[in-house]
């Protein structure tokens, strides 16, 4: 099961990753992400439930996790350097692995807390009633409050913009603000000089 959600992991990387790259439909394509990642969270973390011992559910639910939320970091990171564009990639990918990294470590003893918790849902809908794991629910939450706060997000694609003025990546073209003139990959500025 851990070889099957590393596999699709790569494999929604390759896939959702290709598409956002032509498309660059980053903001729905990453919602999709996460709110798919809410849905195949629950089913592991079910423990008293007709479905909650089921392997092949949960392992089906395990590939739909790796694929949905496997490539929500690296579409965000190439999102974060289209909009801060012309910074330096370098800097802002490792901005957002050192915040990512800074979040996750804060969160393991919340996690920790949380994998000893049990709560019950739909106790009176019999057919429905389930407990769920507190680390699932943790893992839902985080989720639905990154979907909430990335609703709210809305910058210009400075990269794409200045590569479509361009004709493309590696022509010049005028970068959204008097003085900036992008050759290839590097950034010049130049005085304007007015008439």
């Amino acid at each position: 099961a851990g070889a099957g959600f590393e596999f699709a992991i790569l494999l929604g990387g390759i896939l959702i990753g290709g598409y956002v790259d032509e498309t660059k439909r980053y903001k729905p394509v990453t919602l999709a992400c996460l709110l798919a990642t809410m849905f195949f969270v629950v089913p592991l973390g079910l423990t008293d439930h007709m479905l909650g011992n089921e392997p092949v559910l949960l392992v089906l639910a395990l590939l739909g996790l790796g694929i949905a939320c496997g490539p929500i970091q690296p579409i965000n990171a190439e999102l974060a350097v289209d909009v801060t564009y012309p910074s330096d990639e370098t800097a802002v990918e490792s901005v957002q692995q050192v915040g990512g990294n800074l979040v996750s470590a804060l969160m393991v003893p919340v996690a920790e807390w949380a994998l000893n918790q049990d709560y019950e849902f739909f106790r009176k809908v019999r057919p429905l009633d389930m407990d769920v794991r507190g680390d699932a629910v943790l893992l839902f939450t985080v989720a639905a409050v990154t979907i909430l706060y990335f609703t709210t997000f809305d910058a210009p694609l400075r990269r794409t913009m200045a590569d479509e003025a361009g004709g493309g990546k590696d022509g010049a073209s005028v970068l959204d603000g008097p003085g900036f003139v992008v050759e290839g990959e590097e950034t010049v500025v130049a005085e304007l000089v007015r008439k």
